[in-house]
């Protein structure tokens, strides 16, 4: 039986960021070539997998399957939604991305707009930013009061032991970067005409709060991960490595989750006489 990634990654306990390499490779199967191909591999099957699980889904079935992706800017959620998600059938697939809240979603609870985008049954969901911004941001930036902030820590692990409770498999990714690679990806945006516009002057404010902010995320991995829904640290400097990993993760709980095409509820053969002594259909 193959290692696994998902015990590998899996946050420590107690989580102290400053001791995990951003730059490491745990149980890569090699090089960057090796590592893309066998991304692809893991693509393939991936992508038959999620095709049961979207007829499981279907013809009745609750089991789905949620990627969550937090990270610091540049940290690589876009990619690996292109990379790792990219190659299965987009019908099965949900993509949300948390930005700053609306004024309506203000007048809710934090987790309001979250739980309305909870992937239905089948599907495999990805939350590019999650309700964590809401621990993380809210601590870093002052945006609540400590109280709060520690009663939504409660919060989350209620509401994801509710998720799995209604048949969703939390995958919760944290891309590790270090500040250094992150000041490379930076500077190359800033080079690139056509990518200019990912920057933006705000990312150097976020950037110069850098240990502020490590210390909210090594806070949420303390708080959040639980023997249901873990938290796995993947290092994120390295983008061959970050995307492999991430597909692994995904592969090894959707293969876990072993879906199987249903049974029809007719008689096939009944029905295939039916169609084979059908009358001329008029034309």
């Amino acid at each position: 039986m193959a290692p696994s990634l998902r015990a590998a990654l899996r946050a420590p306990t107690p989580p102290v960021l400053a001791d995990l390499d951003p730059r490491a490779t745990p149980l890569a199967p090699g090089d960057k070539e090796r590592a893309r191909d066998q991304l692809l591999a893991d693509g393939a099957r991936l992508a038959e997998l999620q095709e049961l699980l979207y007829a499981e889904g279907v013809t009745g079935g609750r089991r789905r399957v949620l990627l969550l992706l937090q990270g610091m800017d540049t940290s690589g959620k876009g990619g690996v939604i292109e990379h790792v998600v990219g190659g299965v059938n987009p019908q099965g697939v949900t993509i949300t991305g948390f930005k700053r809240p609306t004024p309506e979603e203000l007048r809710h609870s934090f987790l309001w707009r979250v739980r309305r985008a909870v992937p239905g049954p089948g599907l495999i969901g990805v939350f590019d930013r999650s309700h964590y911004e809401d621990v993380l941001i809210g601590r870093v930036r002052e945006l609540a009061a400590p109280q709060v902030i520690e009663r939504r820590y409660r919060e989350i692990v209620h509401f994801e032991d509710q998720l799995a409770a209604e048949g969703v498999t939390l995958v919760k990714c944290f891309l590790h970067i270090s500040p250094w690679e992150q000041k490379e990806r930076l500077l190359a945006r800033l080079d690139d005409s056509a990518r200019r516009w990912k920057f933006s002057p705000g990312d150097l404010d976020e950037r110069a709060l850098w240990p502020a902010y490590q210390r909210a995320y090594q806070l949420v991995l303390e708080r959040t991960s639980t023997e249901t829904n873990p938290w796995y640290v993947v290092p994120a400097d390295r983008k061959w490595y970050r995307n492999w990993a991430v597909g692994r993760l995904l592969l090894e709980a959707m293969t876990e989750l072993a879906p199987r095409l249903p049974q029809p509820a007719y008689d096939v053969d009944a029905e295939r006489d039916r169609l084979i002594d059908e009358p001329p259909l008029p034309v």
